[in-house]
């Protein structure tokens, strides 16, 4: 079972290690007040996973793998949500792996995996066409944060060309602060509010205003200019053959496109880029991928 933990809701969807396919009416979602109690958060992702496992029977499933955002214990399975999330503050320091084996009345050593729900959705498409035909992979998340993952023959990459140790970009200096600052929503909206002293709720609605608003279309352009700069060291660095594109803002791609392939085309960089059709479906298949005891071993070996 791949699962997928966002702040305000969980999905659930059994997957076919044999396959290699998410299977068809399997999926389960289910709403969470991710600002909830520690009961009411747990007692929702319980009850999805009964619901999906539900069809098949627990004693037919694998394991249950998570796609779950952090700041998370990945290796042991616990939560340390703190202030710098907007979620699931009543979680901090739960033991989450502990308690769905409880709950879910599951035996101690029934497999319960957890990975970052970024590197769940790049596990997802660099497992299918079009991304799987690229040996190196760059995918992004750009929505609330900004999420990167390295992906090299279908594995993770930390620590290694030249790649952070946590394998993350988020925290990289840029400009005059870290990316995170620069490839989020919170920057749309600041920056827009900043200059036209106007609230908007999200790229959304920034994106419907770009089409009479030059201030609009300009800061798309920004975006994209500042998001080529940043990334073509690490694509060079990488040797990069693809990068995937996901999360709200990838939604927009039209608008920063002329202004992101540009700033490559400064550097003469030819590479792949893909806008995810995969969507959420991505990190359900990440996440499901991680009962596969194969994979699971060499995720384990590089430290991930």
């Amino acid at each position: 079972m791949g699962t997928d933990i966002g702040g305000s809701h969980i999905t659930c969807q059994l997957f076919d290690l044999n396959t290699n396919r998410l299977i068809a009416n399997s999926k389960v979602r289910i709403s969470v007040d991710g600002k909830g109690s520690k009961e009411s958060i747990l007692k929702n992702w319980v009850k999805a996973i009964q619901k999906t496992a539900s069809k098949i029977g627990f004693k037919n499933l694998t394991g249950i793998g998570f796609a779950m955002p952090g700041p998370f214990d990945y290796k042991n399975g616990v939560a340390w949500f703190d202030e710098n999330v907007d979620k699931f503050h009543n979680l901090h320091g739960v033991d989450v792996k502990a308690e769905l084996l409880t709950r879910l009345d599951l035996p101690a050593d029934f497999p319960i995996r957890f990975l970052n729900d970024a590197a769940s959705f790049a596990v997802g498409e660099a497992n299918v066409e079009p991304a799987s035909k690229h040996k190196r992979i760059i995918a992004l998340t750009l929505g609330t944060g900004f999420g990167s993952t390295f992906i090299k023959n279908g594995l993770l990459v930390a620590g290694e060309d030249g790649i952070p140790d946590d394998g993350f970009l988020y925290h990289v200096p840029f400009q005059n602060s870290i990316a995170d600052e620069y490839f989020s929503t919170r920057w749309f909206l600041n920056e827009y509010k900043n200059v036209k002293g106007v609230e908007i709720l999200g790229v959304k609605e920034l994106a419907e205003l770009a089409k009479t608003d030059s201030f609009a279309i300009g800061l798309f352009k920004i975006f994209g200019k500042n998001l080529g700069e940043f990334l073509i060291p690490w694509i060079q660095k990488f040797n990069a053959g693809c990068i995937v594109l996901g999360g709200n803002i990838s939604k927009s791609f039209p608008l920063f496109e002329p202004a992101f392939t540009t700033e490559l085309k400064t550097e003469k960089l030819k590479i792949k880029i893909i806008i995810t059709e995969l969507d959420e479906n991505a990190a359900l298949i990440g996440s499901a991928r991680l009962c596969d005891e194969n994979f699971y071993e060499k995720l384990v070996e590089k430290g991930l």
